[in-house]
């Protein structure tokens, strides 16, 4: 199986090393942009043979905000499709909603625990066994990876 490889996207220096510290620890790839702007420039710069497999994105940012980037990534055909985790400070259901209406898969808040993130990242991913460790689960002899 391929190693996945995510986008981590914020723009709080300290979350994004967050975030590839807890991902990274779990075998995937990780890369960061500071905002949806340069976010999407490493998207549509990306080699056709190694797209992300998974964006984890936060809602405030400068220059182009998480539900921006979101719909621009699910209006653009050349970019593959790939599960969107939102990070965000914002707590309300109606914060939630947003991300969802925008093209989000899954919304966590800030600070996501590193179960919660891992678990979640994982079943994005479509990666049980990383899940079901993470979980602190026995990893089954035929869970398929």
């Amino acid at each position: 199986m391929k190693t996945a490889r995510i986008l981590v996207v914020d723009d709080a220096a300290t979350v994004r090393m967050y975030h590839r510290k807890m991902l990274g620890d779990l075998g995937w790839l990780t890369d960061e942009a500071v905002n949806g702007v340069e976010a999407l420039e490493k998207i549509l710069t990306q080699a056709a043979d190694e797209p992300f497999d998974l964006f984890v994105v936060d809602v405030n940012m400068p220059k182009m905000d998480g539900y921006s980037l979101l719909r621009e990534l699910r209006r653009l055909p050349q970019i593959p499709p790939a599960p969107v985790l939102m990070v965000s400070t914002e707590a309300q259901l109606h914060d939630a909603m947003a991300a969802y209406d925008a093209g989000a898969n899954a919304y966590l808040v800030k600070p996501a625990r590193p179960p919660e993130l891992a678990i979640t990242a994982a079943l994005l991913l479509g990666d049980l066994p990383t899940a079901r460790r993470a979980a602190g689960l026995p990893v089954l002899q035929g869970d398929p990876s």
